[in-house]
């Protein structure tokens, strides 16, 4: 079996990573239903499968109002969490500190207080950042990335933050302008998430995961250059509700296996423009920026075909 290809059905068994879990036992086990299992989606039941799973085994309607029906697992955890001692999902996994009592038999999709904490999170950006350098190309450490060279960071709830990683960037130059997807969209991924111009030239970006588009970073759209200053922090493009976060897995790198995609791919860019170049990687030499500037006979269409993984590209 290809390296590459066991390396990423290996990472498939995973789970998501980047959400702050201070408790990780799954619900059910919470709830004494299950002896033993480990909380391996955030929280995020609404998307779980073994979630799914189990309510169908107790014959819980998915489309039940759990808050006027008061599911079985509910009395589990009422009887197991009497009173204050019920935690909020959001304080079991870190999210809010201050005690908080779920009143909302832990549908969260019903609850005022989270759909709060989620209007709060679509405004804050992450404090200083972790990088690694591939190749002079820095990689944001937890972050996700897709090989057209889109990044997902997964956020509390679930949702995730999409953006350009480093790399695309220097390459191809700071966009002139960027067009992003309307609220409400629905991303496939692998398919066009949005598109940039620079210099009159224009290509697509393939979207890092499934979703649905809720909020987008104006400040990028108005000012493309924090794109280029500072890529994984303020110049996030978009935020995205993702449909199912495990499976989306499949298609990303994360960790060590991103860093070896990245150097693969500075390789083959370096091969591009010529067999003497090949070798510049290994020398720490600062990462090429604006390609097409200095080697403009590579040409617009090769670098999106190369790199972006993207069905589009207009001269």
């Amino acid at each position: 079996m290809n390296t590459a290809n066991h390396a990423r059905k290996t990472k498939s068994k995973k789970g998501v990573k980047g959400f702050q879990v201070l408790e990780d036992e799954c619900i059910w086990m919470k709830a004494g239903v299950i002896n033993f299992r480990k909380c391996d989606n955030n929280f995020d039941c609404g998307t779980c499968a073994f979630d799914k799973g189990m309510r169908k085994a107790m014959e819980i309607d998915a489309g039940q109002d759990s808050v006027a029906l008061a599911p079985r697992w509910v009395a589990h955890l009422k009887a197991k969490y009497p009173g204050p001692a019920r935690p909020c999902r959001h304080t079991l996994t870190g999210r809010f500190s201050g005690p908080k009592i779920c009143t909302s038999n832990y549908e969260c999709h019903h609850c005022s207080f989270d759909q709060m904490l989620d209007e709060m999170d679509f405004l804050k950006e992450t404090g200083p950042l972790a990088y690694r350098l591939a190749s002079g190309y820095r990689m944001a450490v937890g972050y996700y990335y897709h090989p057209g060279h889109s990044w997902t960071r997964f956020d509390h709830g679930g949702r995730v933050r999409v953006g350009l990683d480093d790399f695309l960037v220097k390459v191809f130059g700071v966009p002139g302008s960027l067009d992003l997807p309307p609220l409400g969209k629905k991303l496939r991924q692998g398919r066009p998430g949005c598109q940039f111009e620079r210099n009159g030239h224009t290509a697509e970006v393939p979207a890092p995961v499934d979703g649905t588009v809720l909020a987008l970073n104006n400040r990028a759209w108005e000012h493309p250059e924090i794109i280029d200053a500072d890529p994984y922090n303020h110049g996030w493009l978009m935020i995205v509700e993702p449909a199912k976060p495990k499976r989306n897995l499949k298609g990303l790198y994360y960790g060590k296996e991103s860093m070896a995609w990245m150097e693969t791919e500075v390789q083959r860019l370096l091969g591009l423009m010529g067999p003497e170049y090949e070798k510049l990687a290994a020398t720490g030499a600062q990462p090429i920026r604006n390609v097409l500037q200095a080697y403009p006979e590579i040409g617009w269409k090769t670098l999106v075909a190369y790199f972006l993984k993207s069905a589009k590209a207009a001269d």
